[in-house]
């Protein structure tokens, strides 16, 4: 950004997640090993841990934590950088053993702070 820019909009991540947009799974994240925060999108939660209508068997706390699992793997066999790109099969109805393939990626990068945060997102969102 130069001297004379102006900024017109911005908006933080903490906004986003006090709007919903993003979900923070930071505390979940730390379980599965993380250092960094974490926050999923809404879209990577509605496809990923939400639980599907009459799946009674499941649970949010479970899904998520293959989520964090397979991004763990993948970032660790990946070895660095800043986007890991992965995929997760979950439940998506209520038949027992139907599982769909999600692609998602992550993204690291600076927060509000400047901090690092670690955000995972559909191949559609950014």
């Amino acid at each position: 950004m130069k001297k004379d820019d102006v900024v017109i909009f911005s908006y933080t991540r903490a906004q986003a997640i006090a709007d919903g947009v993003l979900i923070d799974v930071s505390e979940q994240a730390k379980q599965a090993g993380f250092c960094y925060p974490v926050a999923v999108t809404a879209g990577v939660w509605a496809e990923c841990v939400a639980v599907p209508e009459g799946a009674a068997w499941l649970n949010e706390a479970g899904r998520l934590s293959v989520l964090l699992n397979m991004l763990r793997v993948a970032a660790r066999k990946r070895g660095g950088g800043e986007r890991v790109d992965f995929a997760v099969r979950v439940q998506k109805d209520n038949r027992a053993g139907a599982l769909s393939l999600v692609r998602v990626y992550a993204l690291c990068g600076p927060g509000d702070d400047a901090e690092p945060v670690v955000t995972v997102m559909l191949p559609s969102e950014d």
